[in-house]
């Protein structure tokens, strides 16, 4: 609704009232029907502003975003730019030229822009973050070399909690910019490996059935999945073997690879099979080895 529609609406005498003028800004007379109409925009804007906010957070939730901080930092976004687009409405309604004013912002934008510049790098991400949801709280990752949990995602920031128990701070950025594995992405299997190396005299082909009897007894890998056996390389002082079983619990990792080659190792022991450890032949020449003798 525009001054002179509300004019027509309330009739000729209130609307002498309502062409009464206030004041001016920048030589625009602001009138009684300009201010009406302009705080009732802004009111408006308000009423769609919730709207639009709960709308928002219920297509959050239905999409698997369970952090409430990230849902509520979403909704100020929203609630944030339809306020600055209805207030822009209700300015250039009561004759206020914007132009001006946009030209001012931009010159200070730019300067708020380059001090604020990894802040806005972050945010982007989070917003990438929270819409693709290639990364979501429970996953387990693994960033710059750190095997982590994410416990709770924000609009700047990720919270991680690592092997020790200790929660890290990491932004956005590295999470979109840099390569990250994650462990649950589409499923949580997580397949462990652990070499051997038994000595060159062992009988190879009993060795292949010690690991491979040995991996299909351990009560807590992947069912569905056999293991793999495999003979990886001639080392220098011994063969080397590799054992691989799938888990279903990347984070368990650690205490199931222990337990996978504890296995190992009391399984050789009880068939008698060396476990090689490296060692050194020394060939002394004739006359040297003489001289030792003497």
């Amino acid at each position: 609704m525009d001054p002179e529609g509300l004019r027509k609406l309330l009739g000729e005498d209130a609307g002498a009232l309502f062409d009464r003028p206030l004041f001016s800004i920048a030589g625009t007379q602001v009138t009684v029907a300009t201010l009406v109409v302009f705080v009732l925009i802004v009111l408006g804007t308000f009423v769609v502003s919730a709207i639009l906010r709960r709308l928002v957070g219920r297509a959050m939730r239905l999409r698997g975003v369970e952090q409430e901080g990230s849902i509520r930092a979403t909704q100020r976004l929203v609630h944030y730019a339809v306020l600055l687009v209805g207030l822009s409405i209700g300015l250039q309604t009561i004759g206020v030229n914007l132009s001006a004013l946009f030209a001012a912002g931009a010159v200070f934008a730019i300067g708020v822009g380059f001090a604020m510049r990894n802040l806005a790098e972050n945010f982007v991400s989070g917003l990438i973050l929270l819409l693709e949801r290639s990364i979501k709280p429970g996953d387990v990752l693994e960033v710059e070399g750190q095997v982590v949990r994410v416990s709770r995602m924000g609009i700047r920031s990720t919270v991680v909690r690592g092997r020790n128990d200790e929660e890290t701070i990491v932004p956005n950025t590295i999470l979109v910019q840099s390569n990250v594995t994650n462990y649950t992405l589409e499923d949580s299997l997580y397949r462990l490996r652990a070499r051997v190396g038994v000595a060159y005299g062992s009988d190879m082909h009993q060795v292949r059935k010690v690991l491979e009897r040995t991996a299909a007894a351990l009560p807590w890998r992947f069912p569905r999945r056999e293991p793999v056996v495999l003979l990886v390389e001639f080392g220098s002082s011994s063969v080397d073997w590799e054992v691989s079983v799938w888990i279903e619990d990347p984070w368990r990792a650690l205490v199931r690879g222990s337990e996978l080659r504890e296995a190992i190792w009391w399984a050789l022991k009880e068939e008698n099979i060396t476990i090689a450890f490296p060692q050194l032949d020394v060939h002394l020449d004739p006359p040297l080895a003489i001289g030792a003798a003497r």
